[in-house]
């Protein structure tokens, strides 16, 4: 299993569960980084082992590629497109490419590195050569085929698996609202019309806590005190374990412009909480029901404060959406991983039984 790092991201966290998830089911598992993040090593088992590669990304690739020639694993898989774009070079290299996964966690906009939007550039190319392509969300699916020419045959959907058993318990004898956000502070996170929107609900003893980090940072400090929210918002960083955080929110507030998934969601979900989304994909396949939580148009601050005005009145049914936030379990999601794995050795071993290795990813 290849990323760039455990560092403090969904996709790194998703890494993390589903490496823990796979020991589990026995399998001997390698986690390759290029260096070492402590962001999300809590949420790997100590029986996977981490291979911190190092080096630029010329030599990161190529010991990738050493790696992968010794280790001879069953599957290798990689997360985001930069390391989609290495591992596939190391595939090539190593000789293995038929064994090779990648799989895509967001949209090119979410992308800021050189390397990142080359490697969804190289989607068309890419999606053929890996033998299979994973996409978080069916939005998400659809998107690299339509939009960056994605190879439809090789293409699934697996959703995301969600921690929903560090569930906190609720603050007791909570009296002011709290509204929450979760997510990396930049442009495709759109917490400029969050903070618009709680500037408009009519009840002023709420609290507004956003939980990240990112450049958007001094933008969100200045917008907070031009709206004269000073006191009333705050800005608490990358926050390693959130879940108090969610124990104390009376909602969730996802803002984003674009969004493959949302983990945040189905954790707000598992604590019971309605959540206020805008309308992006992977939103939209989550809160499939609306007593689950409210979808608003994105960038549409009037909307989304009408939305939080009515989950605090009426917040509804916490069992319901703990319901369904088991559906995103991270056994679901990595037997759902273990099936495709068996496919892809299955149709590899009949095509060349000799590069049958160990039972590993």
């Amino acid at each position: 299993m290849y990323v760039h790092a455990l560092a403090g991201g969904g996709a790194e966290r998703v890494w993390a569960i589903l490496a823990t998830e796979f020991c589990k089911f026995g399998h001997e598992v390698v986690v390759a980084v290029d260096y070492e993040a402590r962001e999300n090593m809590a949420h790997l088992s100590p029986d996977a082992r981490l291979v911190v590669l190092g080096g630029g990304h010329l030599r990161s690739t190529a010991r990738l590629a050493g790696l992968i020639r010794r280790e001879r694993p069953d599957v290798t898989i990689s997360a985001l497109a930069s390391s989609n774009l290495k591992h596939t070079v190391a595939a090539v290299l190593a000789g293995r490419l038929r064994r090779s996964v990648i799989t895509y966690h967001g949209y090119t906009a979410n992308e800021r590195g050189l390397l990142s939007r080359i490697g969804y550039l190289a989607t068309p190319l890419l999606t053929r050569m890996a033998a299979r392509t994973i996409a978080v969300s069916d939005g998400l699916a659809r998107y690299l085929q339509e939009r960056l020419a994605a190879n439809p045959s090789r293409l699934s959907r697996i959703y995301n698996p969600v921690l929903s058993d560090r569930v906190a318990e609720k603050a007791p004898n909570r009296t002011v609202p709290v509204i929450l956000s979760v997510g990396r502070l930049d442009h495709a996170k759109d917490h400029q019309t969050l903070l618009r929107a709680f500037a408009k609900v009519r009840q002023p003893s709420a609290r507004l806590v956003i939980l990240g980090e990112g450049v958007e940072y001094a933008r969100l400090e200045a917008e907070i005190d031009r709206l004269g929210l000073s006191g009333r918002v705050e800005l608490r960083g990358y926050v390693m374990e959130p879940w108090p955080a969610f124990a104390e929110a009376s909602c969730l507030v996802l803002s984003s412009r674009v969004e493959a998934f949302g983990l945040a969601v189905v954790e707000a979900l598992a604590h019971g909480m309605p959540v206020v989304a805008t309308d992006c994909d992977g939103p939209r396949e989550i809160l499939l029901d609306p007593a689950l939580g409210v979808i608003v148009p994105v960038g549409d601050a009037t909307k989304m404060a009408e939305a939080i005005e009515a989950v605090l009145e009426d917040p509804g049914d916490a069992e319901r959406r703990r319901r369904r936030a088991a559906d995103f379990s991270p056994r679901r999601a990595a037997t759902a991983y273990d099936a495709l794995f068996e496919a892809v050795v299955e149709r590899d071993s009949s095509l060349r039984p000799s590069l049958f290795g160990r039972h590993g990813t």
